[in-house]
C-alpha cells in the first residue's frame, strides 16, 4: 500500500498554527491535571473490569503475595502496547481496525476481529453478572433484575449522549478505583512484606501458578483495551481542525497513556494485596468472583470495606462494559466501513450503535438463560489469550513502519518492550502445557 493511503496530517493554510490532537491535553505539565487526561486514563480503569477484579482477588486469596511481582513487571509491557495504539491512531487519524485493514490481508483482520467481538461480548456478559450481584449484596433486588437496569443505563449512556459529555462520564468513573486503594489502607497489611514481594519474584514451576499469571497477563493486557485506545484518540483527533503531530502531542499522548496504565496495574496490585492480607491470611483461598470476594471480606475488615468493594464492582462495571461494547462497535465499523462515532447521532451511525445495542443485549440474554459467569470468564480468557498474541505482533509491526508512521514510528525501547510483550504473551500458555 502507497503511504499517502493512510493519513498523516491535513495541510495547513498560510500563516494557520496547527491545533492540538487533545486541546486539554496539550502540555504535560500544569494545573488542571485530571482534566488533561484523555483516552489513556479511561482505559486504564476499564482495564479493572468487575471480572478482572474477580481474577486479582483470586490470585491474592489464593497465593497471597507470592505473585504481587507480576504488577511492576507488567506495567512497561502493558503501557508500551496501549503507547503504540495510541501511537498508530494519532498519527494516522484511523484506529487500529481501520489500519490493520489498510496495511494486513484481510484473513488477519477477520481472524482478528472474530476473536475481540467473541471475548467482549462474553466480557460484556461476566460483568453485569457481577455488577447485578455486588447491587444484590448492597440492595434486595433480583440479580436478573439488576442485569436488565445496568444494560439498559449502559445502552442509554452510550447511545444518546454525545461523546464530548460521554467522555467527561467515563473520566469521573474512574474515580470508583480509589474504593480499592481504600479498602488497602483499611487491611491490616504487613508493608514490608508487600515490598519485598514486590520487587523479589516467587514462583512455583506448576500449571496452577502459571495458570494464574496467564490470567493476571491477559486481564491486564486486553485486546479490547487495543481497539478502545486507538478509536478514541481518532474521537480526540476529531476536535481538531488542520491537525499536525508534533512532539508535544505525542509526549502528552504518552503520559495520558502511562497515567492510565499506571492507576489500572496500581488497583490491581491493591485487590491483590488486600486479598492476600484478609482473605489468604484467614485460610480463604478459593475465591471464584469479586462479589465473594466483598463477602469474604466484610467479616474480615469490617462492613466499610465491604461496602467499598462492591460500590468500586459497580462503578468499574459502569466504566468497563461500554468501553467493551465499544471497542466491538469501532472494530466493526472500520472493518466493513461503516460511519462511525460516539459523537454522531444514532439515526447518523445506525450500524455502529447497533454493535454497541446487540453486545449489550447478548451479554444480558447470556445471563438471562442462567449460564454461569465463570464459564463466560473462562471463555473470555482463552479468546484473549488467543488474540492477544495475534493482535500483539500485527501492532508491532504497524508501529515499527516507517512508511505509515514517518518519524513519528515507535522508538527502539517502545518496540522491545512491546516485542517482550507479546513474546511473552506466546510464551505462557506452552510453558502452561509443558509444566507439571
Amino acid at each position: 500500500m502507497a503511504e499517502h493511503d493512510v493519513e498523516i496530517a491535513e495541510p495547513l493554510e498560510p500563516g494557520q498554527k496547527p491545533s492540538p490532537h487533545h486541546p486539554s491535553r496539550e502540555r504535560v505539565k500544569g494545573k488542571g491535571y485530571f482534566r488533561r487526561l484523555g483516552p489513556g486514563i479511561v482505559t486504564g480503569a476499564a482495564d479493572d473490569d468487575p471480572s478482572g477484579i474477580g481474577t486479582y482477588s483470586q490470585v491474592g486469596a489464593a497465593t497471597g503475595n507470592r505473585l504481587l511481582w507480576s504488577a511492576p513487571l507488567l506495567l512497561p509491557l502493558a503501557f508500551a502496547v496501549q503507547e503504540a495504539c495510541a501511537r498508530i491512531a494519532l498519527v494516522t487519524g484511523h484506529g487500529l481496525a481501520g489500519v490493520i485493514k489498510r496495511r494486513m490481508p484481510a484473513p488477519i483482520l477477520y481472524l482478528c476481529l472474530a476473536l475481540v467481538v467473541v471475548a467482549n461480548t462474553v466480557n460484556i456478559s461476566a460483568d453485569l453478572g457481577s455488577m447485578a450481584a455486588a447491587l444484590q449484596l448492597l440492595v434486595p433486588v433480583p440479580q436478573l433484575l439488576g442485569v436488565v437496569l445496568f444494560a439498559a443505563i449502559i445502552v442509554i449512556a452510550e447511545v444518546f449522549v454525545p461523546y464530548h459529555q460521554y467522555a467527561k462520564i467515563l473520566r469521573w468513573l474512574c474515580l470508583s478505583l480509589l474504593a480499592y486503594v481504600a479498602v488497602m489502607f483499611v487491611a491490616k497489611v504487613d508493608w514490608n512484606q508487600v515490598l519485598q514481594d514486590l520487587f523479589i519474584p516467587q514462583f512455583t514451576w506448576t500449571k496452577g501458578d502459571i495458570a494464574l499469571l496467564i490470567a493476571i497477563a491477559g486481564t491486564t493486557i486486553s485486546p479490547y483495551l487495543f481497539f478502545w485506545q486507538s478509536a478514541e484518540e481518532v474521537e480526540e483527533r476529531r476536535k481538531s481542525s488542520h491537525y499536525r503531530v508534533t512532539g508535544t502531542h505525542i509526549r502528552a499522548m504518552r503520559g495520558d497513556v502511562f497515567a492510565g496504565m499506571f492507576t489500572g496495574v496500581f488497583v490491581m496490585a491493591a485487590i491483590m494485596i488486600t486479598a492476600a492480607a484478609t482473605l489468604h491470611k484467614n485460610g480463604i483461598t478459593d475465591i471464584q468472583t469479586a462479589e465473594q470476594a466483598a463477602q469474604a471480606l466484610t467479616p474480615i475488615a469490617g462492613d466499610f470495606a465491604g461496602v467499598l468493594f462492591l460500590l468500586g464492582i459497580v462503578g468499574t462495571g459502569l466504566l468497563s462494559v461500554p468501553v467493551l461494547a465499544g471497542a466491538s462497535s469501532y472494530a466493526m465499523a472500520e472493518t466493513f466501513g461503516w460511519r462511525e462515532s460516539l459523537e454522531k447521532r444514532p439515526s447518523q451511525a445506525r450500524a455502529f450503535y447497533g454493535v454497541i445495542f446487540f453486545s449489550i443485549l447478548v451479554g444480558l440474554i447470556l445471563n438471562l438463560i442462567g449460564l454461569n459467569p465463570m464459564q463466560f470468564l473462562v471463555i473470555a480468557a482463552i479468546t484473549n489469550g488467543l488474540a492477544a498474541p495475534i493482535l500483539m505482533a500485527v501492532i508491532w509491526w504497524l508501529a515499527s513502519d516507517e512508511q505509515l508512521l514517518g518519524k513519528w514510528k515507535s522508538p527502539l525501547w517502545s518496540r522491545i518492550l512491546l516485542g517482550i510483550a507479546t513474546i511473552a504473551m506466546a510464551l505462557l500458555p506452552l510453558l502452561w502445557l509443558l509444566a507439571p
